[in-house]
């Protein structure tokens, strides 16, 4: 009988083995294969830095990052009309949209429902989001994911691909608590949040939150029995041509759904539609919803802004038809923005510059306390799912991201983190309890970027020792290893990770 990943790989084309195969990579020639297997295998000498680990993205690796811009520069090894095509990216990521009708028509369209005005309010400078304080109500930079309990009919789209969730049949799958003028918004998020102590080696507590999310004042009439909510904030931006340079078989080969190794850790893919009546392997976003930078970025201006693009036509976004006001109102499109609000060749130019948006280089990769660190990150068992290293495909997109020893920190695959981390939400073939994990590199610099960064899917870590507290389920055991470590070598852990 086949295993579940063994059909996963039938799916996606990329291995050649069933039950009890290995992926294999379709881009190398054998002599290539011993190459980037020797490459990539796990680190087993902490007294020095391994060759090239300094240059996480490979030859994208950027060396600017003295500022809050460190996560705002362009690949490295990009060419002079490359760099104006991110340029010009940049400009459209950055811009402020209007609601419709405007003078500037290539820029109206927002809404008529929305989270924000521009990608950069929730990238903020293409890092990451944060959670408001208690009592502050939503941010820019975090949004509510909606759903209700799947019927027969929603589930079987749901497993095809066709559908993430089973929508509020008013308020659809996100809370948008912006909306133009003349039309009420959709709710308003209210938060607090509970104190959680842990105690650690050596008597020190450390005091984790615990968020507790409502929402207020419903702008469309009641939500539909069985509501379920999910804060996210926005991630960062980092590298996300890389990780979708990464072959499928790589990221299949560290799957292992049945836990076959008895490990106690069983990461799974989360297959999801690829925008043509298939199933791909989904990469972005907190559940890996997302197979492509693409199909995420479409996703973005649709549920975010309300703005329609080629790969989500829809240009009242993501009002639904219980929402008529919002539908009758008037939108971005037409003669002279084309047929959708942001047409094909803006499109695509804020796809090249999420695509490219470079790791920044690597600090004190010598350092001994770094080394230190790093040894108390493989033996605590984080590399078991943050999996540090990988060489990008061959037949990548673009040359930028062709064939790059990159250093991610991830396995893009979905892990049962435990009833403390659990928003109980099914997404796709993600469970309530399962979260992707999310790559490490430029998270040393997540604060120099924003001085609020929250960690976390609903940024309720404001350190990276909170967010290493938080971790239960397949990850409990290597929690336990860390909270039983002796404080140096707790702190010298900080100091690796915030050397990424």
């Amino acid at each position: 009988m086949k295993t579940r990943l063994a059909l996963t790989l039938l799916m996606v084309g990329s291995a050649s083995a069933l039950a009890g195969g290995a992926p294999t990579r379709d881009d190398l020639t054998p002599k290539d294969q011993a190459r980037v297997a020797a490459v990539t295998k796990p680190a087993t000498d902490f007294s020095k830095a391994e060759a090239f680990e300094k240059m996480q993205g490979g030859a994208a690796t950027t060396p600017k990052i003295s500022d809050a811009n460190a996560l705002s520069q362009f690949s490295a090894n990009l060419s002079f009309e490359d760099q104006e095509r991110f340029s010009l990216g940049n400009g459209i990521f950055r811009k402020d949209w209007v609601s419709a009708p405007s003078s500037t028509v290539s820029s109206d369209g927002l809404g008529p429902l929305f989270n924000s005005r521009a990608c950069q309010s929730c990238h903020i400078k293409d890092g990451r989001g944060h959670a408001p304080a208690a009592q502050e109500g939503g941010t820019s930079s975090m949004l509510v994911r909606l759903s209700v309990p799947a019927d027969a009919a929603q589930q079987k789209a749901i497993d095809a691909g066709l559908l993430h969730a089973a929508p509020d049949p008013v308020y659809g799958l996100q809370l948008q608590d912006n909306s133009a003028a003349g039309l009420a918004p959709e709710g308003r998020v209210d938060i607090g949040y509970d104190d959680v102590p842990v105690t650690l080696a050596g008597g020190e507590v450390a005091t984790l939150r615990r968020p507790q999310l409502s929402i207020a004042n419903p702008g469309f009439g009641p939500f539909a029995p069985g509501l379920m909510l999910s804060a996210r904030v926005a991630p960062p931006m980092t590298g996300m041509g890389l990780l979708e340079a990464i072959h499928p078989a790589d990221i299949l080969a560290h799957a292992d759904p049945d836990d076959a190794n008895g490990d106690g850790i069983s990461g799974r893919p989360n297959m999801v539609g690829d925008g043509h009546g298939g199933l791909a392997l989904g990469r972005f976003g907190w559940k890996a919803i997302a197979p492509s930078v693409a199909i995420q970025s479409a996703s973005a201006f649709s549920g975010d802004m309300g703005l329609s693009s080629p790969l989500a036509p829809d240009n009242w976004g993501e009002c639904t038809a219980a929402e008529a006001p919002c539908r009758d109102m008037p939108h971005g499109a037409g003669d002279a923005a084309g047929a959708t609000e942001v047409p094909q060749d803006l499109f695509d130019l804020v796809v090249f510059y999420s695509e490219n948006l470079a790791p920044p280089v690597r600090r004190g990769v010598d350092d001994p306390a770094v080394l230190k660190g790093k040894q108390a990150f493989y033996e605590a068992g984080c590399a078991s799912c943050h999996v540090p290293k990988y060489v990008t495909s061959r037949k990548a997109g673009h040359g930028a991201q062709k064939f790059q020893l990159i250093w991610p920190y991830t396995d893009l695959l979905l892990h049962d983190m435990g009833e403390g981390l659990a928003d109980h939400r099914p997404e796709g073939q993600a469970t309530g309890m399962e979260w992707r994990t999310p790559p490490l590199w430029g998270i040393g610099v997540a604060k120099q970027v924003s001085a609020d960064a929250g960690f976390l899917h609903d940024g309720r870590a404001r350190t990276l020792m909170e967010a290493v507290l938080w971790h239960g389920g397949e990850a409990e055991g290597a929690r336990d290893r860390v909270v039983a470590m002796p404080k140096d070598e707790r702190d010298a852990l900080v100091k690796f990770l915030e050397s990424l």
